[in-house]
């Protein structure tokens, strides 16, 4: 089974899925720092924009509602704004949250992080702390065994907060069990007499559950799968995916050979909650009909596009069918780029677009690349077709041929999609893909660009790029020239 026959039997029939744990609000605050305060040798931070995202469970609840799911939220917050806002975000996001109880007196764990320049400063975080009271947790394991009947799945997301106590998973073992249990918990052991299906460590939750170090890089798979039945064994799970980060995961059961997945390497972001995805994806595939070795393939591709992105990750169904049908050549036409971008559009994110020639791709190119993929969601690149490039640039180039060209492109993590156009400006590329944002470099103004005035006639915005002096192609080409003849 492929990644796309997962997804067209999640579109065929969308599972139902309780969600039970620990739900929080992430709140993000970003700003930037020119000076010391006077008080303190502590950064001014000037907020430029702040915004407040489900986290925890409630970011699980919501990657799962993104991926197809019908979704219900069982837990419990505090009646505070935060929690007010946790709802809304919610209920945004399509999840039923009938279940999450709002409980005076109580406080809506949240953690706020302040970044600057991509750089998290500080985490500052507010969290309940004292037991739930036990009427609370009696209509949550009422509620919940009313709905088990009903559910595909139920996901379990437990990450040491005072919801789901020893008592808690008592009353929880003497339910009538979930037609599929995903356990996500910081630890596994503690959820042994539930018999999970599946549970999902990282390293360090595995190495706590074995009592044992995994070692480091690859070595961390091979000393997963001989701890293959001791880690079953000790988290009563009939399944254990270990999730090793940039390493990616390995499935480990006792009727199947390992299976492993290869995580798509991405630059360091501000992600948090990635595994949230990885879990979420697994456990819709899973729900939905898919063997267990193709849900975890989808849930690793989910992981992958969720960490290209800051914020607390998110991942929906169309960014997966976007990927899984990624035309292995580098450049694709403008006409299915198109369809791509809707999308994308349809899923609330910001589309880029620059152009040029990029025939021998240096620092100057890099350093705009990575600033015009900070502008949105998705950074689109159109190349000049060497026909092109030769009328603009003059015989002689480019010196790489297009297809060179494009699959360099494609290889930086910021460049999401490459295409070609072949007349002297991109006006006409711009009208048919309809970007939010034109990007182009310092060593231009917009009144040099027809481009611009083709976006401003879109409504769209242009942005001029920082300018990289002493990196230019012609100047470099130059440079190699002079120095083969000398």
């Amino acid at each position: 089974m492929n990644l796309l026959d997962s997804i067209a039997r999640i579109r065929a029939h969308p599972p139902r899925i309780a969600v039970l744990g620990d739900f929080l609000l992430d709140r993000w605050w970003h700003g930037t720092v020119d000076r010391v305060a006077r008080e303190a040798p502590a950064p001014v931070v000037e907020l430029a924009g702040a915004s407040d995202l489900p986290g925890g469970a409630a970011n699980t609840a919501r990657n799962l509602a993104a991926l197809g799911a019908q979704v219900r939220a069982f837990g419990a917050i505090g009646a505070d704004e935060p929690g007010d806002r946790l709802r809304e975000r919610l209920c945004e996001a399509d999840v039923d949250v009938a279940a999450l109880q709002r409980v005076a007196g109580a406080r809506t764990t949240t953690k706020a992080r302040v970044s600057v320049a991509d750089q998290v400063l500080i985490r500052l975080d507010d969290s309940q702390r004292e037991p739930w009271p036990e009427a609370v947790r009696r209509r949550l394991v009422d509620e919940l065994r009313e709905a088990l009947a009903q559910c595909d799945a139920l996901v379990i997301c437990d990450y040491g907060a005072a919801l789901l106590d020893d008592a808690m998973i008592a009353e929880l073992a003497s339910l009538p069990r979930a037609a599929l249990l995903v356990i996500d918990a910081h630890d596994p052991a503690r959820w042994a007499a539930l018999r999970p299906d599946v549970i999902t460590p990282n390293a360090g939750e595995t190495e706590r559950l074995l009592g044992a170090s995994l070692g480091a890089g690859e070595q961390r798979v091979a000393s997963a799968i001989v701890a293959n039945d001791e880690m079953r064994q000790r988290s009563g799970a009939h399944s254990v995916i270990v999730t090793l980060d940039r390493t990616g995961t390995v499935l480990l059961t006792a009727d199947a050979p390992p299976h492993r997945t290869r995580a798509h390497a991405a630059p360091e972001h501000q992600a948090s909650g990635a595994g949230d995805v990885f879990v979420s994806a697994l456990a819709v595939t899973r729900a939905a009909g898919s063997e267990l070795a193709a849900a975890v393939d989808l849930a690793q591709l989910a992981a992958d596009i969720a960490v290209e992105r800051t914020g607390t990750c998110r991942c929906s169904l169309d960014e997966l069918e976007i990927r899984a049908t990624a035309a292995p050549d580098a450049q694709i036409s403008v006409h299915e780029l198109a369809e791509r971008l809707e999308l994308h559009r349809r899923a609330g994110e910001r589309i880029v677009f620059t152009n040029g020639c990029f025939d021998v791709l240096h620092r100057g190119h890099t350093a705009s690349l990575k600033q015009a993929r900070r502008l949105g969601d998705v950074l689109v690149v159109a190349l000049n077709s060497d026909d092109s490039a030769r009328r603009l640039k003059g015989p002689g180039r480019p010196v790489n041929g297009i297809r060179d060209r494009a699959n360099v492109l494609s290889e930086l993590s910021c460049v999401d999609y490459v295409t070609v156009f072949d007349a002297d400006t991109a006006s006409g590329t711009i009208r048919a893909l309809r970007p939010d944002v034109y990007a182009k470099g310092g060593d231009y103004t917009p009144d040099m660009l027809q481009e611009a005035a083709e976006m401003r006639r879109l409504g769209g915005e242009v942005v001029i790029l920082d300018y990289v002096p002493d990196h230019s192609t012609t100047e470099l080409i130059d440079r190699l020239r002079t120095g083969a003849e000398a």
